[in-house]
């Protein structure tokens, strides 16, 4: 499975948060949009490391609240389907579910995040995959604190 992807759409989702809801002053203003989608990217499979396209076809739920002084929380799911068709045709295709959450706080002194991914899919040979993913970042000023990214397939 892509780690990149799931992270790549947790960065996008807050750059993507409308500049009204950003500058706002006073009451706290928050923010609720559902997506529905489907991205195809070349990838590589983080359990056995062959090489492939993963497609994945889920609902989001992103929810933003930003505050008066400028801090702010963001949380996000996504659930779904997820293919993954190998590059080798004597290796097996995997199809099966993935839910990705992530959760974000943030102020003018920085910023924390995490995000979780579990997956599990068949392989058209009879094999299975569970991916289960945890990553968190902590930013006070410019100095990264805490950083860790655990991935884990079984």
């Amino acid at each position: 499975m892509r780690r990149l992807t799931f992270g790549a759409l947790v960065v996008a989702a807050s750059l993507a948060l409308p500049t009204a809801v950003l500058a706002h002053v006073g009451p706290p203003v928050t923010f609720t949009d559902t997506v529905k989608q489907t991205d195809i990217v070349p990838s590589v499979n983080d359990c056995t490391g062959d090489p492939g396209t993963l497609t994945v076809t889920y609902n989001g739920v992103f929810h933003v609240t930003q505050f008066a002084d400028g801090h702010y929380h963001l949380t996000g799911t996504q659930t779904g389907t997820v293919e993954f068709d190998t590059a080798d045709p004597t290796k097996p295709d995997y199809s099966g579910r993935v839910t990705v959450w992530f959760g974000e706080n943030g102020n003018v002194n920085g910023f924390n995040g995490t995000f979780t991914l579990n997956g599990r899919a068949t392989g058209t040979d009879g094999s299975t995959l569970q991916i289960h993913q945890t990553s968190h970042i902590t930013i006070v000023g410019s100095d990264v604190v805490v950083q860790f990214d655990k991935l884990s397939c079984g």
